[in-house]
């Protein structure tokens, strides 16, 4: 992966995790165990378009006493209760490997038997691509896309200026944007936009794809990765859509 020197940063990070997000629960108010940090684990893996954007949402939630089980309405809960929201944390598999075997359940089981798991499907409704500024790419360019990823939560003001640092955010940036950055790779350009959404908790990232390249693979991994950079720093990705 190549990058601009001084406005670009490579997105993958070394703890790149695998396909599958992974959740912890804290108890609520009303836990049954007050001493308790962590009441169970969530596992999650988003359906998606050719072109990247989100079909659909499975899931599965693991307590030590109904063992594993599967409700759609579980992942809506997730990003639309203000209760679920305080409660439920990003982690990585390493950690969700510690946890399982705490409470426990012993060795957390494998991704492809992870999926097994999946039984209500979560659909997310999708849209043909709206258009969002020039037809037209620049010239060298053949395509030009916009993809907005919606995450629930908030972040905290030092994880904006940490994100601000690692995207390398010119100083003083502009109002409607917490922080951005820009990768080329190949001769493809990718530079992207944090912004608060409306006055709830919720976030966007405003993604501008340039493709010189046919390597659409390069376009699905930097939406991938800038995705879990946010869910790494406590956002819960909502849904990608695209607007041109």
């Amino acid at each position: 992966m190549t990058t601009d020197p001084v406005r670009a940063v490579p997105v993958l990070m070394p703890d790149a995790g695998p396909p599958l997000d992974y959740y912890l629960v804290q108890p609520g108010l009303s836990g049954r165990d007050p001493t308790a940090t962590v009441e169970g684990i969530v596992v999650e893996e988003f359906t998606r378009h050719h072109d990247f954007t989100t079909t659909g949402l499975d899931s599965a939630g693991w307590t030590p006493e109904a063992g594993w089980w599967s409700s759609a309405a579980l992942s809506r809960g997730i990003r639309t209760d203000p209760e679920m929201l305080t409660r439920v944390l990003p982690t990585s598999r390493r950690e969700a490997e510690d946890v399982h075997r705490a409470l426990g359940g012993g060795q957390l089981p494998a991704e492809k038997v992870l999926r097994t798991h999946f039984l209500d499907h979560q659909p997310i409704a999708t849209a043909p691509p709206l258009r969002l500024g020039p037809a037209q790419p620049p010239d060298g360019f053949h395509e030009r896309r916009v993809y907005r990823v919606l995450f629930a939560k908030d972040l905290r003001a030092e994880q904006v200026a940490s994100l601000r640092t690692a995207w390398r955010t010119p100083a003083g940036g502009t109002a409607a944007s917490a922080a951005t950055g820009r990768l080329d790779e190949h001769g493809d350009q990718f530079t992207w936009d944090l912004r608060r959404v409306g006055h709830s908790l919720a976030w966007c990232l405003d993604v501008t794809a340039l493709l010189r390249t046919d390597a659409t693979a390069a376009l699905g991994s930097t939406l991938s990765e800038l995705t879990n950079v946010l869910r790494r720093n406590g956002l819960i990705p909502v849904t990608t859509e695209r607007f041109a």
